[in-house]
């Protein structure tokens, strides 16, 4: 009897301390898991809304920057840019770019238009120029803020092109007439086409006259 109370006894033990490991191994996982999910609940929770105690301030949207159209430098800084890229391209042994590149479409005048061989041509002046400069041009010749894109009768057609301060670039039409003479120059004129006209026509008459000159009168036949 006594060794099986003893036996029954040390079931019983064991039987206890199973269910002791089983609650302490419970525990433990259970306090692992709480203290992984900490800094999660740890995390500040957002704001609800504004707070009640404060003074409401608008919400200021900062403005946006307007656009203005670039202005193109003086001509000084244009001509030396030119005579830049023109040394440029002697060191390089390429064709330098015309004077025409440093100036504006509104700077230049067309006093003249052409038909050559090569097709339309114009004469342009640069009015910004002392003393004033004109050359010739045909289409396809860049300007500083353009491009001629053709040649008319009376007229010249152009492209501008203009450039804003956020980047952005337009591009429109422009024509420019021929211009008319002022009174003096219709004067001047009218004054050397008589000119003109007699100093051709006294060149005309002068190889007859030494014609005339150099011919030897014909020897009149004797009477017998």
């Amino acid at each position: 009897m006594n060794y099986k109370n003893a036996f029954r006894f040390f079931i019983s033990a064991a039987a206890i301390a199973c269910a002791m490991s089983l609650v302490a191994l419970t525990v433990n996982a259970q306090d692992k898991s709480e203290s992984k999910s900490e800094p999660a609940s740890e995390k500040p929770a957002k704001s609800a809304g504004r707070d009640p105690f404060k003074k409401y301030l608008p919400v200021v949207k900062a403005a946006k920057p307007v656009a203005t159209k670039l202005e193109a430098p003086s001509i000084q800084v244009r001509i030396e840019r030119y005579r830049a890229q023109k040394a440029a391209a002697a060191s390089a042994h390429v064709a330098a770019p015309k004077p025409t590149t440093a100036l504006l479409l509104s700077e230049i005048q067309v006093t003249g238009i052409f038909r050559t061989p090569r097709g339309w041509s114009a004469m342009v002046e640069a009015s910004p120029l002392t003393p004033k400069l004109s050359y010739v041009v045909y289409p396809g010749e860049s300007f500083f803020d353009g491009q001629l894109v053709a040649i008319e009768e009376g007229r010249l057609v152009f492209r501008r092109d203009m450039v804003w301060t956020d980047g952005k670039r337009e591009k429109s039409v422009e024509v420019k007439p021929l211009r008319t003479p002022s009174p003096v120059e219709a004067m001047t004129a009218s004054k050397s086409a008589p000119v003109d006209a007699a100093g051709s026509q006294a060149k005309a008459e002068a190889p007859k006259a030494e014609a005339a000159k150099t011919e030897s009168p014909k020897p009149a036949p004797e009477k017998q």
